[in-house]
């Protein structure tokens, strides 16, 4: 069973080491930006997002546990921010551990935030999948999420 519990703060450093380096590879990918200057907006949009860590207002950062036989297991993290007025959040970051992959822990991470968000009075989730990551679309796409939109940009620099 995958239980959805806060970050505590010890966690938020390795957290922030997983994140921003998947984040400036996207950007990277993304935007054609060098390795460094990647890295360096991926540093300063999460020191913007983020600014007190897992206690910035209005953020919520969550540690994805599987409970097995006694045993609690560390398996990703959920990052979202609730928007009580219009009853919706927004997934800023969802990430299941390379090694827990393919386990089928992303469907049950997301239908256990699914319900609990009901039980919030929730009506929507929205969130943002690179272009180049058809496995987390896949995911979500199973457990029910359409496309909404598609991100377009062109770069002015040759």
């Amino acid at each position: 069973m995958i239980m959805l519990r806060p970050m505590h703060e010890d966690e938020y450093p390795a957290f922030l080491e997983y994140f921003i380096a998947d984040y400036s590879r996207e950007i990277a990918s993304n935007y054609r930006l060098s390795d460094n200057d990647a890295l360096a907006r991926a540093q300063q949009e999460i020191a913007d997002d983020l600014p007190d860590g897992v206690n910035t207002p209005c953020h919520v950062l969550l540690c994805l546990i599987v409970q097995e036989d006694n045993k609690t297991r560390h398996v990703g993290y959920l990052w979202y921010k609730p928007d009580t007025a219009r009853r919706t959040v927004f997934i800023y970051d969802f990430h299941i551990f390379n090694t827990c992959q393919g386990q089928g822990l992303g469907k049950q991470a997301l239908r256990a935030f699914e319900q609990d968000l009901r039980n919030k009075h929730f009506e929507h989730i929205r969130l943002r999948v690179a272009f180049d990551n058809p496995r987390a679309r896949h995911v979500y796409e199973t457990v029910g999420f359409g496309v909404t939109g598609i991100n377009m940009s062109k770069s002015l620099i040759n």
